[in-house]
């Protein structure tokens, strides 16, 4: 599925906050890491080094590049690429709960994106299948025991209040 740049452009300008704040989620909430990384994103989609084929739904399809390009970036590769002006980092507001990002990064990696991807941006577990390209049976028990060891988390912290 090849796609005109327009409909490209259309797809990322509605799905951009979705997107940052999964990028800030896959960088472990650094906001300028996250920023970098959509910004590389955002340029292998429209060099077209990254392509839609239409086998899953756009923001899924996305959401799976800017993992992979983010686990590129944490090993410490470097780029640094220019954002269109159209879809501006710095005026977005993300509300930063330290509490719960603290709690979040208490889980272990797997089960953190399953969480996040299920509970925060409405995916289904399928979809999350997809995403971090593992099998469906995966998925659930990352999800699964993600759901338990926050449970666990939670109760510890009621517990010391």
């Amino acid at each position: 599925m090849h796609m005109k740049k327009s409909k490209l452009e259309q797809l990322l300008t509605e799905t951009h906050r979705d997107a940052f704040l999964w990028a800030r989620q896959c960088c472990r909430f650094d906001d300028e890491r996250a920023k970098d990384v959509l910004q590389t994103v955002y340029l292998k989609v429209w060099d077209g080094q990254a392509h839609y084929k239409g086998e899953a739904a756009f923001k899924t399809w996305l959401f799976s590049v800017i993992r992979f390009t983010a686990l590129e970036h944490l090993r410490g590769e470097k780029l640094m690429h220019i954002l269109p002006a159209e879809l501006p980092m710095e005026e977005m507001e993300v509300h930063n709960d330290q509490d719960c990002e603290q709690l979040l990064l208490k889980l272990p990696q797997r089960q953190r994106e399953v969480l996040l991807l299920v509970f925060y941006h409405q995916h289904t577990l399928a979809e999350v299948a997809d995403i971090l390209a593992i099998g469906l049976g995966s998925v659930r028990t990352h999800y699964q025991r993600g759901k338990d060891k926050l449970k666990e988390l939670l109760t510890k912290e009621v517990r010391h209040e």
